[in-house]
């Protein structure tokens, strides 16, 4: 793992899934939200990025940003995302795990998880289908019968754009291709 080197491409659109600390359930709280859509939006003050996709779960969130056209630093925005949260939030959540030595000794709080997953994306395709996979996941993680029915995802804004129909996703699972990330 220490020859890994992620993708850096100006104006890059990726795939993001980041975990919480051992998926400790706080993001889909009331303070876990404010916490995180604060973050983000401090963040993109300084850092623009657009979200192109994005869905909230207890313990994770996918999404899908697009940098700008100069800019290919998706990883620097979300350190600064998660540490505003910790720095703001971390006495506010309260979260009651154990922090390891090795955590300890990198000055890591118990909120989240280390490393995160990304995928650039390649087309128009792969972005088709990274979106299904983001807005179905409630669904597949039993938390909803239908993605509509899921609050704190961008669903919603793709049905009221028409990028997606009003049913979408209520006859069963979109084909999602072998390759997405499956957590």
């Amino acid at each position: 793992m220490p020859n890994y080197r992620r993708p850096n491409i100006s104006g890059g659109t990726y795939f993001i899934t980041q975990v919480t600390y051992q998926r400790e359930i706080w993001l889909c709280g009331e303070v876990g939200r404010k916490a995180l859509r604060e973050a983000i939006e401090r963040v993109r003050e300084k850092h623009p990025f657009s979200i192109d996709a994005f869905v909230l779960l207890p313990e994770h969130f996918h999404c899908l940003w697009t940098l700008p056209p100069n800019d290919g630093d998706f990883s620097m925005r979300l350190r600064l995302i998660k540490t505003y949260v910790t720095k703001h939030y971390g006495q506010e959540l309260a979260i009651n795990r154990e922090i390891s030595l090795s955590r300890q000794k990198r000055k890591e709080s118990n909120l989240w998880q280390r490393r995160f997953w990304e995928h650039l994306i390649r087309d128009e395709q792969d972005f088709a289908n990274h979106c299904d996979y983001i807005h179905y996941n409630p669904v597949r993680h039993g938390l909803c019968t239908n993605p509509q029915d899921w609050e704190f995802s961008s669903i919603h804004r793709f049905i009221a754009q028409r990028i997606y129909p009003a049913n979408w996703g209520r006859d069963g699972s979109p084909e999602i291709p072998l390759g997405i990330w499956d957590e």
